[in-house]
């Protein structure tokens, strides 16, 4: 990636004539099936563009309760875009309840917003990594579509969902209007994101793009690194699931740490702890050399480029030690 960062042919992104970046929107858009993409800095950022085209100020977007646009986006579709949000439970493995989706959709009224997008997530995040199939994203698109909304995709992992479904991030993608995906997660590259869809939903997007900050000028030089993540980074995300299940397996022999391993279908570990606090465990591991993060008292780790069957081994050991002196 840093020799195709060296090398990149630059020009002036914002102008349109970056030889780099229409390359690697062109590769974003031919992999998930759209019309078109434009490429911006973050994962964050991809959302927050994607829905400021496709709602105005004042207008509603239905998203999921353990949505990442939700908590962890500091409210930038309120904030920025006068966009309230009004959250559907997710359920364990991310997806949506329909009954309540349908509930949820405004009828036209002077006292109401307007809702104009329903967003998933896959894979999802706060819901362990699970895979969301192309079958709910289906049925919540026919929701979306009886009521006259659009349907956006928080797809910064859609690749492990592809691969932990044995099907294509076009297919996952198919009945959206939108999807953004993120290069700097299990693809690797060191920053940014794609936001795929029509041609004129794109043109809203790109306008939205430059409105939050996000034109940047001779930005091939790291979109070369995105195209070596699409060229040689998505097949090997399977090592990932493989390795994240085989910490989750040793996790589960660890006595003090509660998980199910079948939970966990892509890169992504999330477990709790009994006898002690997960913040404990989670800053005795820093200590040992073990990253991970937490929310709501569990844990969360990730496995990704460079995590090796070895390390996952070392770091099972690191945590059983840790839960023993904290025991």
């Amino acid at each position: 990636m840093r020799e195709a960062m060296f090398r990149a042919e630059v020009g002036d992104d914002v102008l349109g004539d970056d030889p780099t970046v229409k390359r690697l929107e062109a590769m974003a858009a031919d992999r998930l099936a759209k019309e078109a993409a434009v490429f911006v800095a973050s994962g964050t950022m991809a959302n927050l563009v994607s829905l400021l085209a496709h709602c105005g100020r004042g207008d509603e977007a239905i998203v999921g309760s353990e949505a990442h646009i939700l908590h962890y986006e500091v409210a930038g579709a309120a904030g920025l875009g006068g966009i309230q949000l009004r959250a559907a439970g997710n359920d364990s493995r991310g997806r949506l309840d329909l009954n309540e989706v349908r509930t949820l959709i405004r009828t036209p009224d002077i006292h109401s917003p307007r809702t104009a997008v329903i967003c998933l997530e896959n894979t999802h995040n706060r819901c362990c990594g699970a895979a969301i199939p192309a079958s709910h994203t289906a049925a919540v698109a026919e929701i979306a579509r009886d009521a006259g909304l659009a349907l956006h995709i928080d797809g910064a992992r859609i690749f492990n969902a592809a691969i932990a479904l044995e099907t294509t991030a076009a297919d996952l993608a198919r009945e959206a209007d939108s999807i953004m995906f993120c290069l700097s997660k299990g693809l690797s590259a060191p920053i940014g994101s794609l936001v795929c869809g029509s041609g004129d939903f794109v043109l809203k997007a790109r306008k939205a793009r430059k409105m939050v900050g996000g034109g940047m000028r001779q930005v091939g030089v790291i979109a070369a690194a995105g195209i070596v993540a699409l060229d040689e980074m998505v097949d090997r995300l399977a090592e990932d699931h493989a390795n994240a299940r085989a910490l989750a397996e040793g996790l589960a022999s660890i006595p003090g740490i509660v998980i199910d391993p079948s939970t966990v279908e892509t890169n992504i570990v999330i477990f709790g702890v009994e006898g002690f606090e997960a913040a404990r465990l989670s800053s005795r591991l820093r200590e040992s050399g073990v990253l991970s993060s937490g929310f709501r008292g569990r844990i969360r780790m990730v496995t990704h480029h460079g995590i090796e069957r070895s390390h996952v081994d070392e770091a099972l050991e690191r945590v059983r030690e840790a839960v023993t002196s904290l025991a």
